[in-house]
């Protein structure tokens, strides 16, 4: 039996998928999951409906550990939301399968390294053990690893309102009226946006969306006002394929959100590079641009939903191969490069594609997309497949490919987005699997295309 112990970050879907693909191949996990609970990032987008079924959004080597616990597989052809996700697939797996004993919940890795070398020393580093420091209620812990996969995903690390990359002015100075990614306009956080002013910023699914729930919002509170913040200048680009989108739902949603900015029932404000934040007697101004004629918008509220980036702070002590663009790595990235591709033409990737110069650590799940937009839930348990095989000396099931992605009819390349910017379906041959829009949530008022770790 293998023996090895592989170091996994992150609880997420893929994460768990990936521990679960470990134990079938006889070797130890170690899940290090930063939140109280897995699926911590789920659970922050867990009001919203995938744009995909059941059949898409469950690993396969997951589906195997969970059936001797007398696991009800739900209904395949139906539509979880982020919170059926947890409760009928993602609890079950982390609670009542033999990963329960391998997930060590509120554990932020903090740093990893290889044990005696930095990053400098190469003679015999091979051979040396990952470490792995992490820190949870006790302080700072120590774990030594012989692989690790980082699945920790994107989301707590969105994108800034500054067109350039950077925050706007004013931007840190302002947070207290500022969300960003997909906030529960309808639900938890309707007190905050009710009879409120709120601009969207964002040509995504996840834009589109929230502006979608704050029109309905507007229809049941007066007062309440929808304003579109959109860098670009053709709002068409962003409605979708519509009935041509072989995910209906991701279709329906382009299709909603188009009727809505027909009617005039949310304010468009096209060409809006954010520049500037700042205060408009107790109100937020917008402004785009820093001359007397810039243009501005004043909101009770800012909604960032502009995508997201990695956290790549705590592995710098690791030889990673990253495009210098994208942060994905080197041969994936221009698979995906949003200069390229508005959806992009990404086939099956494994292990070749996402190794480093480190051996033995990989970056998979949406992190493995650094900043690019688009990402499939079903990709990624692809990934960990191939890697975990990688890692157990099976080369030719790393190398072998066992996703088969079907045509959606609707992307396309060289940046013509005819499935919205930040197009949630992925590739042209893709998996009609949940996805991350804007590295994130995509949502049909109320359904996203997300279960990202």
């Amino acid at each position: 039996m293998n023996a090895k112990t592989v170091a996994i970050i992150g609880a997420g879907p893929v994460g768990l998928a990936a521990a679960a693909h470990v134990l079938e191949r006889g070797m130890s996990p170690i899940v290090l999951e930063a939140g109280p609970e897995a699926a911590h990032a789920v659970r922050q987008w867990q009001h919203v409906q995938l744009f995909s079924p059941w059949e898409y959004n469950v690993d396969k080597a997951a589906a195997r550990l969970l059936a001797p616990t007398g696991w009800n597989s739900p209904d395949p052809h139906a539509y979880p939301t982020g919170g059926e996700l947890i409760d009928r697939y993602l609890t079950p797996l982390a609670t009542r399968t033999p990963l329960r004993e391998a997930i060590r919940t509120s554990s932020r890795v903090t740093a990893i390294s290889r044990a005696g070398f930095d990053k400098a020393k190469t003679k015999g580093r091979e051979q040396a053990p990952f470490e792995i420091r992490y820190q949870n209620g006790k302080g700072p812990e120590v774990l030594r690893a012989d692989a690790v996969i980082d699945v920790s995903g994107t989301w707590f690390s969105p994108n800034p309102a500054g067109s350039n990359g950077l925050p706007a002015i004013g931007e840190r100075e302002r947070a207290g009226r500022i969300a960003y990614g997909m906030p529960d306009v309808q639900g938890t956080e309707r007190a905050r946006y009710a009879g409120k002013t709120v601009a969207v910023l964002g040509a995504g699914h996840s834009a589109l969306g929230t502006l979608i729930d704050l029109v309905r919002l507007a229809g049941e509170v007066s007062g309440t006002q929808a304003i579109w913040l959109l860098r670009g200048t053709d709002p068409a680009k962003a409605f979708g394929g519509g009935s041509n989108d072989k995910l209906a739902a991701r279709g329906e949603l382009g299709s909603t959100f188009a009727a809505l900015v027909a009617a005039g029932k949310i304010r468009v404000e096209t060409g809006f590079g954010v520049t500037h934040l700042s205060d408009s007697e107790g109100r937020l101004r917008i402004s785009a641009g820093s001359c007397c004629g810039a243009q501005s918008v004043v909101a009770d509220e800012l909604i960032v939903s502009t995508g997201f980036r990695p956290d790549l702070s705590f592995l710098s002590e690791l030889r990673l191969r990253l495009d210098p663009a994208i942060e994905a790595p080197a041969a994936l990235a221009p698979l995906i490069d949003p200069n390229e591709h508005s959806c992009g033409t990404v086939r099956p990737h494994g292990a070749r594609e996402l190794a480093h110069d480190e051996p033995g650590f990989y970056l998979a799940g949406m992190k493995s997309y650094g900043r690019a937009p688009t990402f499939l839930m079903m990709t990624g348990y692809e990934q960990v497949r191939s890697i975990v095989a990688d890692i157990a000396g099976d080369k030719a099931a790393a190398a072998r490919v066992e996703l088969v992605l079907p045509e959606t009819g609707v992307c396309t390349r060289g940046g013509v987005e005819t499935a919205g910017a930040g197009c949630c379906g992925g590739p042209a041959k893709e998996e009609p699997s949940a996805c991350c829009a804007d590295g994130e949530t995509a949502k049909k008022a109320g359904r996203a295309g997300c279960g990202c770790s």
